[in-house]
């Protein structure tokens, strides 16, 4: 029997402790790509997804359709055809799998598999040669992280005609020249070949990429924090198409080159650039020559001190149709300047200002069509968090804002919590990142502000805050956050997540006595997340449940002998019950770890109904097991139970009843004891008798998952008095919640139990009775049903 329900549902630890947040200005590295580069990236940034409007809603609280809806069945298959493409597909003899001959993938669906492949971390030299051959028609080719060689990337991919290749951070058992090599053997890659993104990929020392003037079609190059030189960049610079490029925190001193490139190029973005040992006038005099150019990005590290932008503002002949200019992190930059450039330019549509002393005044705040990237309020954070979402150190600074500018809110903020999400995905081993982001999720998701987001949204947060805590395990405030969030009923109840590895964390911080408040919450948690396991998960978990069984007996005692009757002892006492349902080995190590002698004392010190009723919940579960309930018989605890059949408290008494009915259900364990069995025979039947209605209100819901501990009880026709009380306690649950009991009766056969009870010769009348009265119940639910 699992514990009885609260009729208001879960409880919920509602706190917060900001005590040891760190609220300093974080200013770090960051940029903003062109809007082509960043569709290219649709994993990070669907193409649904825009931040909120303030012209639409000041605070921003648009609800984030894509998120709202289910997934679609493109993405349940696709999910299902990764998890179980050992099954499916045979294996060649060199060990790496290749597909069933019939089977074609059209070029959309074979563009999101390979996507979906690389960003589960399903993509390996085995696993890749799925794509040789003509069964896929790949045009998109989105690695990013993938961990393949260079012969498997040569082999699996580069027959396909190529439009955008992603490697992203790809292993190092692929470096770029291999990249480049290999693409550049297909002739139809070299002439089609769009987009190439390298970023923070792997060049070997002394190494240049000489491969890459050979893609002659390549419109968009990004080359972000790798290996590139003063030659890569004159070798580039004479590609015939090239509109867009990213050199940002890359190894270049003199940028003169791109002078080639003037007539095309309509985006640069050089962001932390370093290394340049050219004058201010000799930058300015290049970018002066660039006349196409749309987008500039000299965004910069605020530690550099870098004073490039507030001297290009002070410019009056450059950059004439520039439409986006990015100067976070510059110093001296202030709104007037600001304010004057872009009037002096307006097609400006967006300007970025974090970590600057900018992005305050009216202009830049009520300008229409004008995007603002800054720290000044909750648009501006936003759309840094969108622009920045690849720069660990500007996420830093947005998140770190953020969490002032949330402190108090009371309005829901899907598209905000996603842009949080795509930070936390994107830098899973910063620990500032994931820290300051769980503090500003706690705040985006308190109280009742969670039941207005979708669950989607929720679940993919909930993913990232269990990833955060494997990944920082040590951090105890990171993890704090992560227990506090999960703490929120609408989490725990609605929310799909991995209950199983959730309660293997949470049992682990069980253990934490130096933080009360973390203990607390553990135990909580647990009490709710073990209700929720499968039988087979529970099995798996047997080690780690009997550890949180005596880590929970630990608390109790400390509480009982302290007579302290907190929010940490009623918790443990609820996942003590929760924890011995349907789980004999459980049971047995309650027993064995003094549980019933703690119990006791307990009992004698909490004379409460709500403690009571924990215990006797507990003992109901033990006294189900039919190898352990001879361990209740004892004088002492048949007094307090047999007490505690005449409570008041309809609840206590119900639960009191059941332990005797187990126990007096079978004769054998009362040998040399009949007359005091009789004696509580006939006493639960006096009580059953003074019950109300089976349909009456109790001050919580009494649950089952099974109602196969039952079973020897409806069978046992010698004792009518224990059968009263199975069927009493069956038409209780149905009346209160029919769809879920109703089901069940039918699942576990009870339906034809109660037929039998029913039609039985030596039935007792009122047993009869009500099982005639359950089984009426029943046809009138089916019916209307």
């Amino acid at each position: 029997m699992p514990e009885a329900r609260d009729s208001r549902g879960p409880t919920t630890v509602l706190a917060r402790s900001a005590s040891s947040f760190d609220d300093r200005r974080v200013r770090d590295a960051g940029g903003s790509e062109v809007a082509m580069v960043y569709f290219l990236h649709t994993e990070q940034a669907p193409r649904c997804l825009r931040p909120p409007d303030a012209q639409v809603d000041a605070l921003g609280a648009r609800v984030v359709q894509e998120e709202a809806s289910p997934y679609s069945l493109v993405h349940i298959c696709l999910n299902a055809l990764i998890a179980n493409l050992e099954k499916l597909c045979f294996e060649r003899p060199d060990g790496t799998l290749c597909l069933p001959e019939n089977w074609i993938f059209p070029r959309e669906i074979s563009d999101q598999f390979l996507r979906r492949m690389a960003w589960q971390g399903k993509l390996t030299d085995r696993t890749a040669s799925i794509f040789q051959g003509n069964q896929m028609n790949l045009k998109v080719l989105n690695i990013q992280k993938a961990k393949i060689s260079a012969a498997t990337f040569r082999r699996a991919f580069c027959h396909h005609k190529l439009i955008e290749v992603d490697a992203t951070a790809v292993h190092s058992d692929l470096p770029v020249p291999d990249i480049l090599s290999a693409l550049c053997s297909n002739k139809w890659i070299q002439q089609n070949l769009r987009c190439l993104l390298l970023d923070s990929t792997t060049v070997p020392q002394n190494s240049r990429l000489p491969f890459v003037g050979q893609l002659t079609g390549l419109r968009i190059l990004s080359v972000f924090n790798i290996s590139f030189y003063n030659e890569d960049l004159v070798n580039i610079s004479q590609l015939p198409m090239l509109q867009c490029l990213d050199i940002s925190n890359t190894l270049v001193t003199d940028i003169s080159a791109l002078i080639t490139c003037k007539d095309q190029l309509k985006s640069l973005t050089m962001h932390n650039l370093k290394c340049l040992t050219m004058s201010k006038s000799q930058i300015f005099e290049v970018i002066r020559k660039l006349k196409c150019l749309l987008h500039l990005d000299i965004s910069n590290h605020w530690q550099h001190k870098s004073d490039l932008a507030f001297h290009l503002l002070q410019q009056k002949d450059i950059l004439p149709n520039i439409v986006s200019l990015d100067i976070s992190g510059g110093q001296y930059i202030t709104d007037g300047a600001v304010e004057l450039f872009i009037c002096q330019r307006p097609s400006v549509k967006f300007v970025g200002l974090l970590a600057t002393d900018a992005g305050y005044s009216d202009f830049l705040n009520a300008k229409q069509g004008l995007r603002v990237a800054g720290e000044v309020n909750i648009n501006q954070i936003t759309e840094a968090l969108n622009q920045y979402r690849n720069r660990s150190c500007f996420i830093k600074a947005a998140l770190c804002r953020l969490f002032t500018k949330t402190f108090s809110i009371n309005v829901s903020m899907p598209a905000l919590l996603k842009f949080i999400a795509i930070g936390m995905k994107n830098h899973p081993l910063d620990l500032p990142v994931q820290f300051t982001a769980s503090a500003c999720v706690l705040n985006l998701t308190r109280q009742g502000l969670a039941s207005r987001m979708p669950v989607r949204l929720l679940s993919e947060v909930t993913c990232l805050l269990f990833k955060a805590m494997k990944n920082f395990p040590l951090y105890q405030q990171l993890q704090k956050n992560c227990l506090l969030f999960l703490t929120n009923a609408r989490i725990l109840v609605d929310v799909p997540f991995d209950r199983f590895e959730a309660t293997k964390f949470v049992i682990k911080c069980l253990g934490c006595h130096e933080n009360p408040k973390m203990q607390t919450m553990a135990v909580s948690i647990t009490s709710i997340l073990v209700l929720q396991l499968v039988p087979g998960e529970t099995s798996q978990l047997q080690e780690d449940l009997l550890i949180a069984v005596k880590e929970l007996l630990a608390i109790v005692k400390e509480k009982a002998t302290e007579n302290l009757h907190d929010a940490t002892f009623i918790f443990s006492m609820k996942a003590l019950w929760n924890l011995t349902d349907e789980s004999p080995a459980v049971c047995k190590y309650f027993i064995e770890n003094q549980g019933l002698e703690i119990f006791i004392q307990v009992l004698e010190t909490f004379p409460d109904s709500t403690t009571q009723s924990k215990i006797l919940g507990l003992l109901n579960n033990i006294a189900e097991v039919r190898e352990l309930s001879p361990m209740l018989i004892t004088e002492c605890l048949l007094k307090h139970i047999s007490s505690l059949l005449h409570s008041k408290d309809i609840e206590v008494s119900y639960l009191a009843a059941g332990i005797l009915a187990h126990l007096t259900c079978d004769e054998k364990q009362w040998l040399f004891r009949h007359l005091q069995r009789n004696a509580l025979l006939q006493d639960l039947h006096a009580t059953i008798q003074n019950w109300p209605s089976s349909s009456c209100k109790m001050s919580a819901f009494v649950t089952y998952r099974s109602f196969k501990a039952f079973f020897p009880l409806l069978g046992n026709f010698s004792q009518p008095q224990v059968q009263l009380w199975a069927l009493w306690a069956i038409y209780h649950v149905c009346s209160k919640n029919p769809s879920k009991y109703c089901k069940m009766i039918v699942e576990e056969e009870v339906l034809k139990l109660l037929y039998d009870t029913r039609e039985h010769s030596q039935v007792n009348p009122q047993v009869r009775q009500l099982a005639a009265s359950i089984l009426e119940d029943f046809r009138m639910h089916f019916m209307n049903y």
